[in-house]
């Protein structure tokens, strides 16, 4: 019997097209998908890029809380429009130990991707607690309450050691000393010890008063913190760069398809 013949005498037997066609898309899935388990294979190497601090984190946490990015994404695009507004497009090792990841679908409000350091802490924190004030057409909540309600400090450690499980990697001393570290990056250097801070994620952590009040480590404190660090951990002068108005050379043709 040719492949002819079995061809037309599997398209008449429905149940056995059926099968056969479950089985094409499950082998066709797994290609697909299982490479993609290995993070090496689809995230290219970055220096710089960390694991966020307890604090960091913690604000992360408040920004997820609050749907943050329902209308703001923090995934710049390669292309010149985004790029001239916002920054260097976004890279993929920049959100490899975000769960989940924050890039959003839709800008109400602006793309937060490079949004650290671009304001001060003061600017933010009155943003937050009064958009219109610095911003008269936005339509943002305000966000007062967050200076009033304590960060949720107490189990962040839990939640380093479950992504410790996924990947991120904190180390068991980053785990032991979390409550300490976050209460220590919120009050900074004039008041508290850094170097502890600075050994275990780097010198470049920001360690100050975010929300001006000294004696409170606030959600706002952990808010701010997240969105300064948003960013800025990639020297984007390392990085291979694609030029948004480059145009794609077309394919020559050869004479036989021309004439």
């Amino acid at each position: 019997m040719s492949w002819t013949e079995k061809h037309q005498k599997l398209e008449k037997n429905s149940i056995a097209l059926l099968i056969f066609i479950i089985i094409t898309i499950m082998i066709g899935g797994l290609i697909e998908v299982i490479p993609l388990f290995r993070q090496e294979t689809v995230i290219e190497p970055v220096s710089g890029v960390r694991p966020y601090t307890p604090l960091e984190l913690i604000g992360q946490n408040v920004y997820m809380r609050e749907n943050c990015a329902v209308c703001h994404s923090q995934q710049i695009r390669p292309l010149r429009d985004e790029v001239v507004r916002y920054g260097h497009y976004s890279l993929a090792a920049e959100s490899m130990y975000d769960y989940p990841f924050q890039w959003g679908s839709k800008r109400t409000g602006p793309d937060l991707a490079r949004v650290g350091a671009k304001y001060s802490d003061d600017w933010h924190t009155q943003h937050l607690r009064d958009p219109r004030s610095l911003v008269p057409e936005s339509i943002m909540p305000t966000y007062e309450f967050l200076m009033h309600k304590p960060a949720r400090i107490y189990d962040i450690d839990k939640h380093m050691a479950t992504l410790k499980k996924l990947g991120v990697p904190y180390t068991e001393e980053m785990i032991k000393h979390a409550e300490h570290d976050a209460y220590t990056q919120a009050a900074g250097e004039a008041r508290a010890d850094t170097s502890g801070l600075m050994e275990r994620y780097g010198e470049d952590v920001n360690a100050r008063d975010f929300d001006g009040q000294k004696f409170t480590t606030s959600e706002m404190d952990a808010l701010v913190a997240y969105l300064q660090v948003l960013g800025t951990m990639v020297d984007f002068s390392e990085v291979e760069q694609i030029d948004p108005d480059a145009k794609l050379e077309e394919p020559e043709m050869s004479e036989e398809v021309t004439e």
